[in-house]
């Protein structure tokens, strides 16, 4: 438990005890200055807890008579970090029953929550989804609030107001939101654009502004983390390789999976797939294709020709004969 959510019970517990406590008495007893102190009471009221102000020569904060407290304490952050932990359960738990426990738990989780920090988080429980990937490379955070913002349009079906910065560029377009995915490390909205009439991905990070619209819109049922590997493999790079491999698709896709190439079955030549990756660099291509272990035929470029002869000229020179 962080230090300033075990503060807050403690808090709640001495509220508990009766009578009415001062802001110096709250002070004293959790050993922090009075400024602190009232910002702790605002903490409480911002979670749905009835702390009663009573002014005056002898007043002090206590809980409203009557009132219940809610069972589970949680700011918007850590409601996020459950939610999409229970999340990832439910979509890949490793047996039936921890996936439902998972998806029973996440119901429990919404009843008991206070009530602004449920309304909060009740969107993302709904549509975040995962594509099928490891988390690679530098950390890159989104803000809770644009996360949280995303999420809520999503599942209500409204347009999206989005002010995006991209390679130093800042661009203002209204895009309808089909879903909110994470894919290695990152999170990204993914929806249809107004400016091209396309369907487009945005990196949460990057987005600087992001406010719900007016009116309302039908999500189609297509699979959003699939719209954002189809979009990440299709994106332009400094090369477009085009391999033609025989193998069987499982194989390939272990290598490649669908946010780095697309496949497509060759009719005219049963068994073969023509490859295509769009790459900064050839030499990691080379390196793939070798992993394969199996027939490859480059249609394109021609640089990728000498990038897999001077891998196999390597490794012919790394092998030790005698060894």
């Amino acid at each position: 438990m962080s230090r300033p959510t075990g503060r807050l019970l403690a808090l709640i517990e001495l509220l508990q005890g009766g009578g009415l406590r001062t802001a110096r008495e709250i002070a004293d007893r959790l050993g922090v200055d009075e400024r602190t102190a009232r910002r702790d009471i605002e903490r409480l009221l911002e979670l749905d807890i009835p702390v009663e102000s009573v002014r005056g020569r002898h007043g002090g904060f206590r809980i409203a008579a009557g009132a219940r407290l809610p069972p589970l304490m949680l700011d918007a952050e850590e409601a996020v970090a459950v939610v999409l932990g229970l999340g990832a359960v439910r979509r890949s738990g490793p047996s039936a029953r921890v996936r439902t426990a998972a998806e029973t738990a996440a119901a429990k989780l919404g009843r008991v929550l206070p009530t602004r920090v449920a309304g909060q988080v009740a969107g993302l429980a709904a549509v975040a989804t995962t594509s099928d990937s490891d988390p690679v490379g530098p950390e890159v955070e989104a803000s809770t609030d644009t996360l949280l913002t995303a999420s809520r349009a999503v599942e209500e079906g409204r347009p999206l107001h989005v002010v995006h910065r991209r390679d130093g560029t800042t661009t203002t377009r209204t895009v309808l939101p089909y879903g909110v995915v994470e894919h290695h490390g990152r999170w990204y909205l993914v929806g249809l654009d107004s400016r091209s009439d396309e369907v487009r991905t945005f990196r949460l990070d990057r987005v600087e502004r992001l406010e719900i619209g007016t009116g309302r819109f039908r999500r189609p049922e297509t699979d959003p983390a699939l719209l954002l590997t189809s979009s990440l493999a299709s994106a332009p790079r400094r090369h477009r390789v085009e391999v033609e491999v025989h193998a069987p698709e499982e194989r390939i896709r272990r290598l490649l999976p669908e946010s780095i190439a697309r496949l497509q079955a060759l009719a005219e030549d049963p068994g073969w797939w023509c490859v295509t990756i769009e790459a900064e660099r050839l030499d990691w291509v080379a390196g793939v294709l070798a992993q394969l272990d199996a027939p490859f035929r480059i249609r394109r470029p021609a640089e990728l020709h000498d990038e897999v002869e001077g891998l196999a000229r390597r490794l012919l020179a790394q092998l030790d004969v005698d060894g």
